[in-house]
């Protein structure tokens, strides 16, 4: 006892003063270079089954410095490889391969374990038990048929072979189709078949259990067992035994309690390894089905990891720890009664790590520690190896000390390198670990990237890391921009592994950081850069909407982020995507929905992210009806009240206060204002906003500041009145916390500095007596700074500086207080002055007859006294070249073109060809142009010319006269001219395409043997030597020949028949000599109409057709006509004549063409009816047909009468004549006549879907010559119809009309 605690002692001491140990750096670049004792890197499980079908592979990988050789063990002796020629290592591996084929297996079963040294070391793999897969047959056995009574327990056995790995047990029947299971029938964990109680159903003679053996993929069937349920009211033994009954009760057909099945007795217990899987099953009898529930005794079942299977009867529970132990109680419940049965647990562990030994790397004379912690149950034991010897049977080593789970190496020395196994071991299992000692001497490596870019968000911790390598351990130093040490506080901290941490970075947090790894070997540096960003922040929020269906819903997002950041927006409706739905428009800082359903109801969320954060926001969108009845009311909310301040401090205060109503709308934000009583009385501004949710804030103040607050809540409706104001707050002065901003240095004239900034406003000046104190210094100039200090000022002018010279300038604030900040350091110019020379070198090169390029050299940069801002090239054309120099054009003026920047070069567009031109530049600067350069003359070349100047046609009978004038702008010199003519119509071009040559000279040209009243088309171009110019059109046309019209016929002396056109002609008429021109106008008349036709060779489109009663006083009345050429005038009385003329209007101007007036007679319908009614013989005729009916009628009604109902119906439908007129069904009549002058069908006939009769083409019509009505001739020829009186024809009908069938046909359907 007093050893061991004289050892803690001295463990503790050797703790206290132990160095380090370093750790094995992960960097194949820093590992490739050092020695390095072996390590396992992979190896075979430790229970290893294999497939006698297949090779045996053992795995045994490890790396080390220099590579590790291998060896093996097998059952505790050594395993020569080499000897057996079945066995193959695989080169720089330690990996067996073994070829079993051929072989017996068995050979090879047994324990083998792999050994890797090198000259630093040697470790060792686990110890790996290698078993040969089984899959048995079933033993043969006699299986007797199974009859049972209904209701009764049943356990069918399976007892498959042991395996290994064990079999996978499943019950199917002759059809390979499994047993269906449920809460009666279930499958125990060791496979056998259990019936809760047997129904009827389940006989059958193919109950079969199969073993699948997964390693060799077999499936071993046993022999199939038949099972008979018989049906009986009552059975005693002797029954029993006649039937071969193998289970019976005494109360058969009656429900029973519950009992186990298994397990059996009412406790049973069962052992489970920590981190197992335990499984605890419970099967009961009875009737009906129990039920089965599961609890633990004095806890709870672990929910997130239990399971219950086969309905309850298996309870599964994963990871098992010790808490997991203790009595588990299974109850079965039916109607009857309930059975419990208790399964007492217990919980072992086989050893398991708490903290396994780690590799160490130490420097001569440190001092290092290997700890091996583990557990188990019962405690395991430890035993420790070096180089794979029991450290009891390596020799001794006084630096080396043990104690049980501890080694202690002190004042290690070069070549003292080994490697270490700890080897914990108990009833169920064992552990075995590899941990190396290396003694290295080895200046600093620093391991991080060098020149890493960090970046982080403003008030957020950043991590610069400084992973370094060395033995000793190297000591870290951090600088900042290479200059500050940076020590552990309470913004920095500096950890164990050399990362840097700024607990909350700041924009002045960002720069480049050295950290520099020092031992006593050497030191080694690296540089990091640190940016900090702005955070991304959403300052307009979505807000909560209510719209109504239908309409449009939009959220807004606007957000802010820090410029170089690239941010990404996503919506999200419930925390979901949004629907695949084209109503849903996301813009970048907005979501539409457009025709708002129910469906979109819900909270929709913006999110805006970048690569470093994120921010997000959301509001509720509420659908309600177009028009809801009754509706709500939404108003501005009311005021808050009872503000109160506390927390007061020196600059911050707390704020809290009651919100008012918020009148059916939720309240989004609370807006917080202030008021300045000593710098700003009755001006309220706003302070800062809060969510709607919150009832306080906590403001930051600025010092010397009369505060007042007040507060107004906001929701979807608006603004509520502000509050009560709050009582004042008096905040102390201080020195200023700000420096003016927009700090600028301009001259404003040479000789002169101007330094401006914006002043601080009364909020910012912290205190009383302030004033700003102005510096400055020439740039790049050895010299003090000058200093002024002024009050009530926002600029300071500096005299005596030289031309454009840099200063450097800052401003600082101060006050009664105190000074503000060091001011920063900006860059200003002193006043400029106009240049001093002009730009040499002036070239210039002419692309095109257009474009000019032209160059010139840069002026030097201290002439040009001030900020460059380019160059300025003037150019003029001073004439044409084919001009004489006396006529120059002396209206041109100067074309300036400006070059921003320092560019030495720039083209000149939109020259004029064949011209001289004068060119000059001057530098310019902010002050003005400097002098001209020398100036430049530069000549374009020919081009194409402009169009003629004028172009002139003269018309003739059948010639044109064509006049032109050159170009106004000739381009170059002209050699000539090009004319192109073709006949044209109003919107077609027509003919050939004429083409025509002319010299410079030639300005006229008259055009011969036209065509008369023809329009042609003209164009008229110019040319050069550089080809033809754009070309001037025009139309024109010929005169017209006088043109005799065909004689006119006489009304009466055209053939008899009515249909036959009636055809005039007019006299003889003189066409206009300009204009539209009328050719021959033909007129006739039609059943439809008069038909008016004429010949036209003009090109309006505006032609009418005019018509007027003969001798009457009625105005014309007129037809469009469009482009035809023919025309029909319908509506006509008949034996009136009409006076008709053609006429076109030119819609350019009050033109009108007219032909001259033709007279058109509508002939009158010739009409007999009157004499043919007074004649005797045709009232004889019509007499003896109405006789006739009379007389086949009374013969249609003997015959029925005598027959029965004739079949009219049938019979009509069975021939569907259309000429078949049927009787009326009422009173069996024939339908009546048809009124002529109604135009209406018989009642009952058959009418085509327009409502018209059409007549067949053979008929002849009495109609056109006036007499009868809608009669017809049968194909006998006699003449049956029906007379009635004069109808007139309507001439829109033509020749169709409504005609009935004839009253004979219609009775020839009873006959």
């Amino acid at each position: 006892m007093d050893f061991r605690l004289s050892f803690g002692v001295l463990l503790m001491v050797f703790l206290c003063h132990m160095t380090s140990a370093l750790e094995v750096p992960l960097d194949p670049k820093v590992l490739e270079g050092l020695p390095q004792p072996p390590t396992i890197t992979l190896q075979s499980p430790k229970d290893y089954i294999f497939d006698p079908r297949e090779n045996i592979v053992i795995h045994c990988e490890a790396k080390g410095k220099p590579h590790p050789s291998f060896s093996w063990t097998r059952n505790g002796t050594h395993f020569d490889v080499e000897k057996d020629p079945k066995v193959l290592m695989k080169p720089g591996s330690g990996t067996l391969v073994i070829d079993i084929s051929g072989e017996k297996a068995e050979a090879y079963e047994g324990t083998y374990q792999c050994t890797a040294h090198n000259d630093h070391g040697t470790a060792v793999s686990n110890n790996i038990v290698i078993r040969q897969s089984r899959s048995p047959l079933w033993s043969k056995e006699r299986i007797e048929a199974i009859t049972v009574q209904m209701g009764v327990s049943l356990v069918l056995q399976c007892r498959p072979p042991a395996g290994l790995p064990p079999p996978v047990i499943f019950w199917m029947d002759n059809n390979f189709q499994r047993l269906p299971l449920d809460r009666r029938v279930s499958q125990a964990l060791n496979g056998d078949l259990y019936f809760s109680n047997v129904l009827s159903e389940d006989t059958r003679n193919d109950y079969i259990c199969y073993a699948r053996f997964p390693h060799t993929q077999t499936i071993q069937q046993k022999q199939p067992i038949s099972v008979t349920v018989l049906e009986m009211d009552t059975m005693n033994e002797t029954v029993a035994s006649l039937y071969n009954i193998t289970k019976f009760s005494a109360n058969p057909a009656g429900e029973y309690r519950p009992g186990f099945m298994t397990p059996l007795g009412d406790t049973s217990t069962e052992m489970v390894l920590r981190g197992e899987t335990l499984e605890l099953e419970c099967i009961a009898e009875g009737l009906p089905t129990p039920e089965m529930s599961w609890q633990k005794d004095g806890g709870e079942l672990p929910t997130s990891r239990v399971s219950f299977l086969n309905y309850k009867k298996t309870v599964k529970i994963s990871d098992v720890s010790e808490a997991d132990a203790g009595d588990y109680t299974c109850t079965a419940t039916n109607r009857l009664g309930t059975v419990d049965h208790v399964i007492k647990v217990t919980v072992k562990a086989a050893p398991f790590w708490i903290s396994a030994p780690r590799n160490l790397i130490l420097a001569p004379n440190e001092t290092g520690i290997l700890t091996c912690r583990v557990n188990g149950d019962p405690k395991p034991e430890i035993r420790w190896f070096i180089n794979g010897v029991p450290l009891e049977n390596a020799p001794e080593d006084h630096t080396r000390k043990v104690d049980d789970d501890t080694v202690i190496l002190s004042n290690v020395q070069s070549g003292s390198s080994a490697v270490y196994q700890c080897n914990a071991s108990n009833e169920f299992g064992y552990l075995i670990a590899n941990a190396f000692v290396s003694v290295l001497a080895e200046p600093p490596r620093v391991l991080t990237p060098p020149n890493q870019v960090y970046q982080v968000i403003t008030n957020s911790p950043a991590l610069l890391h400084c992973a370094t390598f060395g033995s000793p351990i190297p000591t870290i130093t951090w600088f900042k921009d290479s200059k500050i040490s940076i020590k552990s506080g309470d913004s920095y901290v500096i950890h164990e592994n050399g990362t840097l941490e700024i607990n909350v970075a700041q924009s002045q947090n960002s720069g480049k950081y050295t950290c520099i790894a020092t031992n006593n070997l050497g030191i080694k540096e690296n540089h990091v850069f640190l940016e900090v960003k702005e955070p991304t922040r959403i300052l307009k929020q979505p807000e909560y909407k209510v719209v109504q269906r239908g309409m449009s819903a939009i959220f807004e997002c606007k957000v802010k982020h820090d410029p170089s950041l690239i941010p990404t927006m996503t919506w999200l409706k419930n925390n979901g995507k949004l629907p695949d739905d084209e109503r849903f428009e996301v813009d970048a800082d907005s979501l539409t929905i457009k025709d708002v359903t129910d469906e979109d109801e819900g909270t929709y969320t913006c999110i805006m992210s970048t690569t470093l954060d994120r921010d997000s926001a959301s509001a509720m969108l509420t659908v309600v009806e177009a028009t809801p009845t009754p509706a709500i009311v939404y108003e501005k909310p009311d005021p808050p009240t009872d503000l109160e301040l506390t927390d007061q401090t020196e600059r911050s205060v707390r704020l809290t206060w009651i919100p008012g109503d918020e009148h059916n709308s939720p309240t989004q934000k609370f807006l917080i204002q202030f008021e300045d009583l000593l710098h700003q009385p009755n001006v309220w501004v706003n302070f800062t906003e809060v969510p709607g949710m919150s009832t306080t804030a906590h403001l930051d103040l600025s010092p010397y500041v009369y505060y007042s607050f007040r507060v107004l809540a906001k929701n979807q409706v608006g603004y509520s009145q502000p509050s009560q104001a709050s009582r004042q707050y008096r905040t102390n002065p201080a020195a200023p916390d700000d420096n003016p901003s927009h700090v600028q240095g301009e001259g404003t004239e040479p000789g002169n500095l101007v330094i401006s900034w914006r002043s601080l406003t009364g909020l910012q000046s912290n205190g009383p007596g302030l004033e700003y104190k102005v510096q400055w210094r020439q740039k790049d100039v050895d010299q003090e700074w000058s200093s002024r200090t002024v009050a009530n000022a926002s600029q300071l002018v500096v005299s005596g500086t030289p031309v454009f010279a840099p200063y450097e300038i800052k401003v600082q604030s101060l006050n009664d207080y105190g000074n503000g900040p060091e001011a920063e350091v900006i860059i200003g110019y002193s006043g400029e002055d106009l240049p001093l020379s002009a730009p040499d070198g002036v070239l210039v090169m002419v692309h095109n007859s257009t474009v000019a390029e032209v160059h010139w050299e840069p002026v030097s940069s201290h002439s040009i006294r001030g900020k460059l801002k380019g160059y300025k090239v003037y150019y003029r054309r001073e004439r044409g070249l084919h001009e004489a120099e006396e006529e120059a054009d002396q209206e041109s003026q100067d074309q300036v073109l400006t070059f921003n920047g320092n560019l030495t070069e720039g083209h000149l567009p939109g020259l004029q060809p064949y011209s001289l031109y004068n060119l000059f530049i001057r530098v310019l600067n902010s002050k003005g142009e400097g002098p001209p350069s020398p100036d430049k003359q530069f000549e374009t070349p020919e081009g194409v010319p402009g169009p003629p100047s004028f172009l002139q046609v003269n018309p003739g009978l059948d010639s044109l006269t064509l006049e032109w004038g050159p170009p106004l702008n000739n381009n170059g010199r002209l050699i000539g001219y090009t004319l192109r003519y073709q006949p044209a119509n109003a919107t077609i071009e027509t003919g050939l395409v004429k083409i025509m040559d002319f010299p410079v000279n030639e300005t006229t040209v008259t055009l011969d043997s036209l065509n008369s009243s023809v329009q042609y088309k003209f164009d008229l171009n110019a040319k050069t030597i550089k080809g033809a110019g754009p070309s001037i059109t025009k139309e024109a046309s010929t005169f017209m020949e006088t043109t005799p019209t065909a004689p006119t016929a006489e009304v009466g002396k055209g053939p008899t028949d009515p249909t036959t056109p009636i055809t005039q002609s007019p006299p003889l008429h003189k066409a206009p000599s300009v204009g539209p021109v009328f050719g021959t106008v033909n007129t006739s008349v039609s059943e439809e109409g008069a038909v008016i036709s004429w010949e036209y060779f003009g090109h309006h489109k505006n032609i009418y057709v005019e018509y007027t009663v003969e001798n009457s006083k009625e105005g014309w009345k007129k037809e469009s006509v469009n482009s035809s050429h023919s025309h029909v005038l319908k509506g006509l009385k008949p034996g009136t004549s009409y006076r008709v003329r053609v006429v076109a209007r030119d819609p350019a101007g009050p033109m009108l063409h007219s032909t001259n007036e033709e007279v058109v007679t509508v002939p009158a319908v010739p009409s007999r009816h009157v004499d043919i009614a007074t004649q005797g013989w045709f009232i004889g005729l019509m007499c003896a047909i109405a006789l006739l009916i009379l007389v086949l009628l009374i013969v249609c009604f003997i015959k029925r009468n005598k027959g029965g109902k004739y079949p009219v119906k049938e019979k009509e439908e069975a021939h569907q004549d259309p000429e078949i007129q049927p009787m009326k069904e009422d009173d069996g009549t024939f339908g009546e006549y048809s009124d002529t002058e109604d135009h209406k069908p018989l009642k009952g006939s058959r009418t085509p879907s327009n409502g018209t009769v059409r007549r067949d083409e053979s008929d002849d019509s009495l109609v056109d010559y006036g007499e009868g009505g809608d009669g017809q001739f049968n194909e006998d020829g006699s003449f049956i119809g029906q007379y009635s009186g004069k109808k007139e024809k309507d001439t829109h009908e033509g020749n169709e009309s409504s005609e009935a069938p004839s009253p004979v046909n219609a009775m020839n359907s009873f006959v």
